[in-house]
């Protein structure tokens, strides 16, 4: 079993390729390469943590795409996930929701949240931060310089997730 993070999917928001400058020509190819991506990469014994702005659609397209992706699904909310409020959404298609999540995984703390922050719990005592929000854009701070910090966004991690291992090799050569 692996654990994987996301972010930022946008998943038929058509507008996010101009705003993120994204390489489709079309939302539907766009969803095809993130769901071809998200399950090449995760299997269904696999946890994913979905740091927010997951789709741009009602609540039973929601539904349709996340019983399509792999993996046993925990959703930190964004500021764009109204699908959340279509009653005909099933949040038990999430093994777990909420705004903000802190992790204890063989005593590595992970903090989440789908906003990048320059504090966090635990941060002086090496937690990492996970977050997503800002796509590829620069922001008032350069969130590069703040250590133990990572975009888990798909526009700046290939349009995939990434796993726990990964964002550990990316802290090792920091």
């Amino acid at each position: 079993m692996s654990i994987f993070f996301t972010a930022d999917t946008h998943f038929y928001h058509d507008n996010i390729r101009k705003y993120s400058n994204r390489p489709y020509e079309s939302v539907v190819s766009m969803n095809l390469a993130m769901i071809t991506n998200w399950n090449k990469k995760v299997s269904n014994k696999d946890d994913i943590y979905i740091l927010g702005d997951f789709a741009f659609c009602d609540g039973e397209t929601a539904n349709k795409l996340l019983q399509e992706l792999r993996g046993r699904k925990h959703f930190i909310t964004g500021n764009h996930d109204r699908f959340l409020q279509d009653r005909r959404f099933d949040k038990n298609l999430f093994a777990s929701m909420n705004n903000y999540k802190k992790l204890n995984i063989n005593g590595q703390k992970i903090i989440m949240f789908h906003y990048p922050i320059v504090e966090w719990d635990c941060k002086f005592h090496g937690a990492i931060h996970l977050y997503g929000h800002i796509h590829n854009n620069p922001t008032d701070v350069d969130m590069s310089k703040i250590k133990n910090a990572f975009n888990v966004g798909v526009d700046v991690n290939n349009f995939e997730p990434v796993s726990l291992e990964e964002i550990n090799k990316m802290f090792a050569q920091m």
